[in-house]
């Protein structure tokens, strides 16, 4: 194991900006104490020596000529930081609270025991998420570096970068059109009546209780036919021809993402001041209303009544599992990616803290605002509560929808509704995109120094997640959804964090890697000291001991399970196709592990020892700030001798350069 870094103090700061300038890098010039730089009337000391201020600059002159000095350092562009700590955490809070919350999150509660649920909820939030949410958030604040860079830290993880930006890939390609879905239903909110109302006269057939021959609800119909499409398909191998409303909707959404990212965290920190607390506006207002309903109560009490006997199901303890990685967003690269715009100095563990239970208690409250509604629904109905409960998009587009046209002023209600559900997505994919770009930028740091070049190469990803995406707008465009929503978050995510976990843990140190979140925060109060010893240990024990459970469990319900969407049943080769999704992500971390070996030199040990030995630029992104104090490790060279000058050496230099 490595051993502590030495506290950073501001000689170390200034030499490596003097390694930068072109000046010698070997030798130690020391200022007079009070002085922040060197000046010509403060003597300089040299291995016990005081040398003149004319030597030293005609040291310098000579060095500056001399054909055989080494080639000046590459200086990077000097990168972003947030506005203010409220920009980060409001970004943070926006990308973790997303449509999860709304329409995954009450329907595994009522699924999985009611309250009961909340009990191995909280349990895989405090021993997998919190620590693993603080592991990301700290290498990337740390390092200053995105997903990909970031592994200077151990050469021999670079793939669980490349593996974040694969399943990043997938998440964006995806999701966006959910946005554009919610863009749909917008549009059609300013219609009155509703078009998935009751009060529609399109609908009256699906209305009139005396035809039993349609079992379908407007809402139903609404979304299969006109939103989908998907009765025009015969399956996942027959996607039909693109629905070009929806591809407007697309455009548009992918539209709106460039803008907003279009100056970086500079434009993005100052939207989430909108995206990310209106949500929480119309969740309270949903409440105040829901709760004025009649039959409310029963739909909360579905919610929340508990049944024991679920805690002794793995599958419940999975689902808790699930939820968590599904709504902090980890092993995505999105949260390692806003933390390296943070300044060295913050503190990561109450900014945690405050996120994770922040979007918990999101969560939690959100069941109130949806069963409330659903509940009314099932009294005007009078069936109960689980005939009109439904998850995933089936509640956010049918069951939901159907239960705000039931209401007066339904109208409102629906583009209050669909506002929200368009600014949880938004943020979201902020997050996802920001990991993206941030990788490829800080590989290709020269993009991020010319804004025309930057501006394109978000174009174009942009363009090009828009025409990959046009295959999820078609007719069948749900089936492939559903396969890519499936698999794209599952093992392969897992599998990706267990190593981030295990890497940063046992070949990086984890004693290591928490003197560094001591480093980072100044002045470390006592109550963080005490919390990183049990984060400490949740990275040790606890947290990978819960990834391999669900590891497990996934896998057995993977190969004993189909993959279906309704009465649709997923071929063997559509499961295998997303299988191979999920594989490719984690395939990125044994083949950059054979990369990073073979580049070493030496023995098999040698070469893996070397390989996980930081590289010397690690955190070498902390010196582009000059505003405020950072603490950097010292770059540590390894010499065969050592080499002690006296006055006569001064002297010679000065004379050869006077000669000169």
């Amino acid at each position: 194991m490595k051993p502590l870094p030495e506290p950073c103090s501001e000689h170390q700061k200034k030499s490596s900006d003097s390694a930068a300038r072109g000046e010698m890098p070997s030798v130690e010039v020391k200022a007079a104490p009070g002085n922040t730089e060197l000046g010509a009337e403060s003597p300089a000391q040299l291995n016990g020596f005081t040398v003149p201020p004319s030597v030293t600059g005609a040291a310098s002159q000579s060095e500056s000529h001399s054909p055989s000095h080494a080639p000046p350092l590459d200086i990077q562009p000097p990168r972003e930081q947030w506005g203010g700590k409220y920009e980060f955490l409001l970004s943070c809070l926006g990308y973790c609270v997303g449509l999860g919350n709304v329409w995954r999150f009450p329907y595994l509660c009522y699924r999985n025991g009611g309250g009961v649920f909340l009990i191995p909820y909280f349990i895989m939030l405090f021993f997998t998420g919190m620590p693993l949410f603080l592991m990301e958030l700290s290498l990337g604040q740390y390092g200053a570096a995105g997903p990909i860079t970031v592994w200077k830290c151990c050469p021999l993880l670079k793939g669980i970068g490349i593996g974040m930006l694969c399943v990043s890939t997938l998440v964006c390609l995806y999701y966006n059109v959910i946005i554009a879905w919610t863009f749909y239903y917008l549009g059609n909110s300013f219609q009155s009546p509703l078009p998935w109302s009751c009060d529609a006269s399109a609908n009256a057939k699906f209305c009139n209780t005396t035809n039993t021959t349609i079992s379908l609800s407007p809402s139903e119909e609404f979304w299969n036919d006109r939103v989908l499409g998907v009765r025009s398909s015969k399956g996942l191998h027959d996607p039909g021809p693109v629905r070009w409303e929806l591809a407007l909707c697309l455009l548009a959404a992918w539209v709106i993402i460039f803008l907003c990212m279009l100056k970086g965290i500079r434009s993005s920190g100052k939207v989430v001041y909108v995206t990310a607390t209106f949500p929480y506006f119309v969740l309270i207002v949903l409440i105040i209303r829901g709760a004025t309903l009649e039959g409310s109560l029963q739909g909360v009490a579905f919610y929340l009544t508990p049944v024991w006997e679920r805690l002794a199901n793995a599958q419940v303890w999975n689902d808790a599992a699930s939820q968590i990685f599904y709504s902090l967003g980890i092993g995505v690269g999105g949260l390692l990616s806003m933390a390296s715009y943070n300044k060295f100095d913050n503190n990561v563990i109450r900014d945690t803290l405050v996120i994770t239970i922040g979007n918990c208690t999101t969560s939690f409250f959100a069941g109130f605002a949806i069963f409330s509604i659903l509940g009314h629904m099932a009294w005007r109905k009078g069936v109960p509560v689980e005939k009109v409960a439904d998850t995933g998009p089936g509640l956010a587009f049918v069951a939901y929808p159907e239960a705000l046209a039931l209401l007066p002023g339904s109208v409102f209600w629906a583009i209050l509704f669909f506002l929200m559900l368009f600014m949880l997505g938004v943020d979201t994919l902020f997050g996802n995109m920001e990991g993206i770009t941030t990788a490829v930028l800080d590989e290709f740091p020269q993009l991020r120094a010319n804004v025309k070049h930057k501006t394109l190469f978000l174009g174009l990803l942009c363009f090009g997640f828009y025409l990959m995406g046009l295959l999820l707008v078609t007719d069948g465009g749900i089936y492939w959804f559903t396969l890519i929503d499936s698999f794209s978050t599952s093992f392969g995510l897992i599998i990706i964090t267990l190593f981030m976990c295990l890497g940063i843990s046992f070949f990086y140190g984890v004693n290591q890697f928490c003197q560094d979140i001591v480093d980072m925060i100044c002045h470390c109060p006592p109550w963080c000291t005490k919390v990183l010893l049990y984060f400490k240990a949740c990275w040790v024990f606890c947290t990978p001991f819960l990834l391999l459970f669900i590891l497990t469990y996934i896998f057995i319900e993977m190969y004993r399970t189909s993959l279906h969407y309704g009465l649709y049943v997923f071929p063997l080769w559509g499961k295998a196709l997303g299988v191979c999704m999920g594989t490719i992500c984690c395939l990125q971390i044994p083949i950059w592990a054979i990369v990073a070996v073979s580049k070493e030199s030496g023995t098999l040990k040698d070469r893996f020892q070397k390989a996980i030995r930081p590289l010397n630029s690690w955190r070498v992104n902390n010196l582009s700030s000059t505003t405020q104090e950072q603490r950097v490790e010292p770059e540590r060279i390894d010499g065969p001798f050592t080499v002690n000058l006296t006055e006569v050496d001064f002297t010679a230099m000065a004379w050869e350069s006077s000669e000169a």
